[in-house]
């Protein structure tokens, strides 16, 4: 299938075989300087991981592995996590397409799921340059064809489980391009309000009573409010609210 856009794309750089197409996307912006928009994508990828070092499973040739190349200096580094949201859009409307009777949602902060199952991780690598974002690497793994996991990943689908039909990887991969290239230019041109509106309407979670455990071991019941200006998981509980990076909070999810 082309790739119908503008710039998000429309350079693509295909290997069978990448430990990490984040790690060779981040060797290409050192050596040389790739077109925003640039994507690289491997069959297999054996060393791919997610956020904070935890590793991404993929079976070789079932699913879409991917890195994209955006130059969006236009945000200053306070406002990182408005590329997260853009992202995260993005990837929630290409699963969406694909999987169109089912409830797509963006679990915070990185992944997307279809019901209560992981479909997608992403994992989003930024450099600064003069108080704005410089470069970001938008590393994407989405479980395409794949129907058999390993046990010790907690609750993983795919589109092939979620809708029983079989989709090209590249197929897939050229309306993740449109819907990407759609979500930065909003961004780029200012319409964060608005996205930060369809995002929330989007959390996996967002203003339902929910079960969350702090890294002790401690269960909390509350419910997912939105999220702060930098990326922050905001909770309500029975009397507070209280603001969790990455880790400092689980969302506990039967199944």
């Amino acid at each position: 299938m082309p790739i119908n856009t503008l710039f998000v794309g429309k350079v693509l750089l295909a290997f069978e075989e990448l430990p990490s197409t984040n790690a060779y996307a981040q060797e290409l912006l050192a050596t040389s300087k790739p077109i925003e928009g640039t994507v690289i994508t491997a069959v297999q990828q054996p060393a791919g991981r997610g956020q904070h070092g935890s590793s991404w499973e993929s079976e070789a040739g079932k699913n879409l592995t991917c890195s994209f190349i955006l130059h969006p200096g236009f945000l200053p580094a306070a406002q990182h996590f408005a590329l997260n949201k853009a992202v995260s859009l993005a990837v929630r409307d290409t699963v969406a397409h694909f999987c169109n009777d089912h409830v797509v949602k963006i679990k915070w902060p990185n992944d997307i799921y279809i019901g209560d199952a992981k479909t997608c991780g992403i994992l989003i690598q930024n450099t600064l340059q003069r108080g704005a974002l410089g470069t970001s690497i938008v590393g994407i793994g989405l479980n395409v064809n794949q129907a058999s996991f390993s046990d010790w990943i907690p609750n993983p689908t795919s589109l092939l489980m979620a809708n029983g039909l079989e989709n090209d990887p590249m197929v897939v991969l050229a309306h993740l391009c449109q819907n990407l290239e759609a979500r930065y230019l909003k961004l780029k041109a200012g319409k964060q309000t608005e996205m930060d509106q369809t995002y929330l309407q989007q959390l996996y979670r967002f203003q339902e009573i929910s079960i969350f455990q702090r890294p002790n071991g401690e269960i909390l019941a509350g419910k997912i409010i939105g999220v702060d200006p930098i990326g922050k998981l905001m909770v309500q509980f029975d009397e507070w609210t209280e603001s969790f990076d990455l880790k400092e909070i689980k969302l506990v999810v039967s199944g």
